[in-house]
C-alpha cells in the first residue's frame, strides 16, 4: 500500500514538475516560491490588522508573531526531523530543478505549513480576505513541486498541518478578544454603580 501511494505521489510530482513546465510558469513559480518576495505583503497585512482592524486586529497582529514562530518551528525543527524524508530533487531522476536543492528534509513543506497557517489564521478572523489568502497559500504551495524540491504529499501534509495551527491560534485570538471585551464591560458597569451611589 505504501509503495502504491509513493508511486502516485511521484507520478503527480512529475506531472507538475515536467508536464506543466513552460517558460511562463518557470518565471512565475520561481518568483512565487521565494519567501522574501512575500515579506512585504505579510508586513502590510499585519499593519492593516493592527491599525485598521480594531481591538481584534491588534490582538491578531501581535499573535501573528507567535503564529510564524509556532508554524515554522513545528514544521522545520520537529516534523522534518521526525519523518526524515529526502527531497525529490535529491533522489529522483530527470527533475527540473529551478531553485537550489538543499539537503534539509522534505516532509512537510514549511512553505505550505507557514502560508496555510497564515491563511487560516487571518481568514478566520477577517473572513472577507479568506479566499485571497487561500489562493496565495495554494500558489506558494504548488510552486514547491513545480520547482522540484517537494513531493505533492509534502505540500498536502503541510497545508493540513498549517491549517490546523492557523485555525487553533485564530480561536485563541477570538477568545482573547471576547475576554477583553467582557472585562471592559464589567469595569464600565462597576464605575456606573459607583457613580450612582
Amino acid at each position: 500500500m505504501g509503495e502504491i501511494l509513493y508511486n502516485i505521489d511521484v507520478s503527480i510530482f512529475y506531472f507538475i514538475n515536467q508536464s506543466l513546465s513552460n517558460p511562463f510558469f518557470d518565471k512565475l513559480f520561481v518568483f512565487l516560491t521565494e519567501v522574501k518576495h512575500w515579506y512585504l505583503l505579510y508586513l502590510v497585512l499585519i499593519l492593516i490588522c493592527f491599525f485598521k482592524g480594531g481591538r481584534i486586529g491588534k490582538i491578531a497582529a501581535i499573535g501573528s508573531i507567535f503564529l510564524v514562530f509556532a508554524s515554522d518551528q513545528i514544521s522545520s525543527s520537529v516534523l522534518k526531523n521526525l519523518f526524515e524524508r529526502v527531497r525529490p530533487c535529491n533522489v529522483l531522476l530527470n527533475v527540473n530543478i529551478l531553485v537550489g536543492c538543499n539537503s534539509s528534509f522534505s516532509f512537510p513543506s514549511s512553505h505550505a505549513v507557514n502560508n496555510f497557517a497564515a491563511a487560516f489564521y487571518f481568514g478566520k478572523i477577517f473572513p472577507k480576505y479568506r479566499w485571497i489568502l487561500l489562493t496565495v497559500a495554494f500558489l506558494m504551495a504548488i510552486s514547491r513541486p513545480y520547482v522540484g524540491v517537494h513531493y505533492p504529499s509534502d505540500i498536502i501534509g503541510g497545508a493540513i498541518i498549517g491549517s490546523i495551527i492557523g485555525f487553533l491560534l485564530s480561536l485563541v485570538v477570538m477568545y482573547l478578544d471576547i475576554f477583553i471585551k467582557n472585562k471592559k464591560k464589567n469595569l464600565t458597569s462597576r464605575f456606573k454603580r459607583v457613580e450612582i451611589k
